[in-house]
């Protein structure tokens, strides 16, 4: 008997074996219950800042991009007409009160006999119907979960990625952007209608102490909501001190290629010239080079340095890498460098 599905039921790889050390966050790294983080972004990198600020007892919340239409998503968005659910449901899951409640597990169940859909975008897609609007099914299942902080979407609008490539190709939709067999330089929104940004998601910029970009995908994931009118305008409104913490490692076609000042010039590139008052990079490769799994690992050099803090944005060189996936950022150690921030 031929098995047609080998995995009828998996779990989004959404933990790193580090997140386990958080939950004995040492005293000095733990922050005023009154300090207010917004972590902006999408995809699987936000949840790590999400998940690290929660852990330092800073009042989260999340601001997320809305042009995801692979997968799951784009099935929902396509076939139902749903508002995009699926960085939603992973920054709701990171926010949740208890990791390991079966409820929370669940949400990040996905059905493969069944497009590969997640239980939680299958919830935030009906609840949207029968609640009558996006933001009270985020609510919702923001109770459902017990969730330590609020996710909001950057805009209600429904938005189209279009990109454009080093070479100058013209790509349409997020999913075929992050892909690109060329490094991307602009992206921009498109919308049937006049795009304007969800306003509860500026108010939260506009209150924070602390402004996270990332860490994600540049283009896919923190430059979409950079784009959505109104979100610059909250950040430079705000008085709190906004991170970017670039990526770790040069792993998808849309940054392919790309040196972390390339990153920079790309932030400011789309609106954030001088805006980011800190940028954290990695400073060297590990020792451990030599087993492979840091051959791609985005090292910042000290000439690149010298051009990014003429800028005015001062780059904090860290060694972030989680030695068990090195793509991913260790949240002890970027706990670590957002208290330096913060003090």
């Amino acid at each position: 008997m031929s098995n047609l599905v080998a995995k009828p039921f998996s779990h989004d790889p959404s933990d790193t074996a580090a997140f386990e050390a958080l939950s004995a966050a040492p005293s000095q790294e733990r922050v005023d219950h009154e300090v207010k983080a917004v972590v902006i972004g999408g995809g699987t990198g936000a949840p790590v800042s999400i998940r690290t600020l929660l852990s330092m007892g800073a009042q989260t919340s999340a601001v997320v991009a809305m042009a995801d239409d692979g997968g799951s998503t784009g099935i929902l968005r396509d076939k139902a007409g749903a508002t995009a659910p699926g960085d939603i449901r992973k920054c709701i899951t990171a926010m949740a009160g208890k990791t390991d409640d079966p409820l929370t597990k669940a949400f990040k169940v996905r059905f493969g006999f069944a497009n590969n859909h997640t239980l939680g975008n299958l919830m935030l897609s009906a609840l949207e119907v029968t609640s009558g609007s996006f933001p009270e099914a985020i609510a919702i299942c923001e109770e459902l979960l017990d969730a330590r902080g609020k996710v909001y979407p950057s805009t209600l609008d429904r938005v189209t990625l279009v990109a454009k490539t080093s070479d100058g190709r013209t790509l349409e939709g997020q999913a075929v952007a992050c892909h690109s067999r060329n490094a991307l330089k602009k992206v921009a929104l498109e919308s049937d209608s006049k795009i304007l940004a969800y306003e509860p998601a500026c108010e939260a910029i506009r209150n924070a102490d602390l402004i996270v970009l990332g860490p994600g995908s540049l283009f896919t994931s923190i430059i979409p909501n950079l784009i959505v009118p109104g979100i610059i305008d909250a950040i430079r409104a705000s008085k709190g001190a906004t991170v970017f913490v670039c990526s770790l490692a040069d792993m998808q076609g849309e940054t392919r290629g790309l040196t972390p000042l390339q990153h920079y010039e790309a932030l400011c590139a789309h609106g954030m010239r001088g805006l980011v008052d800190y940028m954290l990079a990695q400073s060297t490769v590990p020792e451990e080079e030599n087993d492979g799994r840091f051959k791609r690992l985005l090292v910042i050099d000290d000439e690149e340095t010298a051009v990014i803090e003429k800028h005015g944005t001062r780059v904090l060189k860290r060694d972030l890498v989680d030695r068990e996936q090195p793509t991913w950022h260790d949240p002890v150690k970027l706990r670590k460098v957002f208290a330096e921030v913060l003090k």
